[in-house]
């Protein structure tokens, strides 16, 4: 079992900057890819990026590509999610998810997912 708590989110004007935090506990996150979700209400959770067990391979959706940076300590047991010029369109719950396979952006393919935090972007 892997448990995962995010924080980080708030209330923010647009081209404002937020970092979520994802800790994690329970087995070896350094087995793990991880990645982050969002949902809009009324909208399907969509993929927004992703990292490999290592760090080295990083994956993003189109819309938050030189936005948005993930990254992970797994020393600290922590994934991350740096989030600049942040827009309107940005407003949603955010979730971590890990994954025994290479990181997708697939979500059925993540077995463990944090509560979500609540980003809102205002114009």
């Amino acid at each position: 079992q892997v448990q995962l708590v995010e924080s980080g989110g708030g209330l923010v004007q647009a081209g404002g900057s937020l970092r979520l935090s994802c800790a994690a506990s329970g087995r070896t996150f350094s087995n793990y890819g991880m990645g982050w979700f969002r949902q809009a209400p009324g909208k399907e959770r969509e993929f927004v990026a992703g990292i490999s067990w290592n760090g080295v391979g990083t994956g993003y959706t189109d819309s938050v590509k030189g936005r948005f940076t993930i990254s992970r300590d797994n020393a600290k047991n922590t994934v991350y999610l740096q989030m600049n010029s942040l827009k309107p369109e940005d407003t949603a719950v955010y979730y971590c998810a890990a994954t025994e396979d290479r990181f997708s952006s697939g979500y059925k393919s993540y077995k463990y997912w944090g509560q979500g935090t609540q980003v809102t972007v205002s114009s």
